[in-house]
C-alpha cells in the first residue's frame, strides 16, 4: 500500500512539475503586461500595477494593433473555413471515389512529408509568386498560404471520420435521389461535424498564432498581431510591458474558441484511436 501511494505521489509530483513549466511562461507574461518597463528591467517581484502598456498598445498612435487584431481574426477566420471545407471534400473524395490504391496512400503520405517543412523554406517562392500576379502584401495572400500550411492537417483528420461513415447511408440517399452535393450537405457534413469542430478550432489557432509568413508577406495594412507584436522590438528599444500587453490580449480569442469546444477537440483528436 505505501509503495502504490509512493508511486502515485512519485507521478503527481512530475506531472505538477510539468504543469509549472508550460504555466511559468504564460504568467511571468500575464504579470509583466501590468509592470512598468523600470520594474520589469530591475525584476521587481513586488510593484504597483499599471495599465500603461494597454493603453500605449491600444490608444497611442504609433500603434496598429486594433488594425492588426481585426486583421488576424479576418484571415484565421477565412482559412478555418476554406480549410475545414477543403479538408472534407478532399478526404471524402480520398475514400469514396474509385481511386487506386495507391493515390490516397500518396497524398496523405505527401500531406505529412509537407506538413513537416518548416513555414520559413516556402516564403522566398510564395513572395516571389504572389508578386508577379500582383497579390503582394494582401489578404488574399495570408488566407492561400494558411490554406496550404493547415490542409494537410485537415485532411488527415477528416479522412479518419470519413472513413468511419457508413456506405450504407450514402447508398440509401442515393436510391432516395439524393445527388452529390445533396448527400454532403445532408448527411456527410453532419456526420463529421465533431472532425469539423476540432480542424477549425486547430486550424484557427494555427493561423492566428502564424508568424514568419505573414512577417514577409504583409505590409503596414494587413499586418496581422503576431507581426504587430514584433514591431515594439526596435534596434535601441524593446518594449516589454507592451509587447506582454498585446500577448495577453492575442491569446484571448484562442482561449475563448479552446474553451467554447475543448470537448469536440478531445473527440475530434482521439477519432479512430479505440475501436
Amino acid at each position: 500500500m505505501e509503495r502504490i501511494r509512493a508511486s502515485s505521489l512519485g507521478i503527481h509530483s512530475v506531472l505538477a512539475l510539468c504543469a509549472l513549466v508550460v504555466i511559468f511562461p504564460v504568467a511571468w507574461i500575464g504579470v509583466a503586461a501590468f509592470k512598468t518597463q523600470i520594474d520589469l528591467l530591475t525584476g521587481k517581484v513586488l510593484f504597483q500595477p499599471t495599465w500603461a502598456n494597454f493603453d500605449e498598445l491600444l490608444f497611442s498612435r504609433s500603434s496598429d494593433y486594433l488594425a492588426n487584431f481585426l486583421n488576424s481574426l479576418g484571415v484565421a477566420t477565412a482559412s478555418t473555413i476554406a480549410v475545414a471545407i477543403f479538408s472534407t471534400l478532399a478526404a471524402y473524395s480520398l475514400h469514396r471515389l474509385r481511386w487506386p490504391k495507391w493515390v490516397p496512400a500518396t497524398v496523405l503520405l505527401w500531406s505529412a512529408v509537407f506538413h513537416m517543412l518548416p513555414p520559413i523554406t516556402m516564403v522566398g517562392p510564395w513572395y516571389l509568386m504572389f508578386r508577379s500576379v500582383g497579390m503582394d502584401n494582401t489578404y488574399s495572400c495570408l488566407i492561400l498560404t494558411n490554406l496550404a500550411l493547415n490542409l494537410p492537417v485537415g485532411v488527415w483528420l477528416m479522412s479518419v471520420f470519413v472513413r468511419e461513415i457508413p456506405i450504407e447511408l450514402e447508398e440509401a440517399a442515393r436510391v432516395d435521389g439524393c445527388t452529390t452535393p445533396q448527400m454532403l450537405l445532408r448527411i456527410v457534413f453532419p456526420l463529421v461535424m465533431p472532425g469539423l469542430a476540432a480542424v477549425s478550432i486547430l486550424v484557427f489557432v494555427f493561423s492566428w498564432n502564424e508568424f514568419a509568413v505573414a512577417l514577409n508577406l504583409t505590409a503596414k495594412q494587413t499586418a496581422t498581431v503576431p507581426v504587430a507584436i514584433a514591431k515594439f522590438a526596435q534596434e535601441y528599444e524593446i518594449k516589454h510591458g507592451v509587447m506582454a500587453a498585446g500577448a495577453v490580449l492575442s491569446a484571448i480569442p484562442a482561449i475563448a474558441v479552446l474553451l467554447l469546444a475543448q470537448r469536440h477537440i478531445v473527440k475530434g483528436l482521439t477519432a479512430g484511436a479505440v475501436k
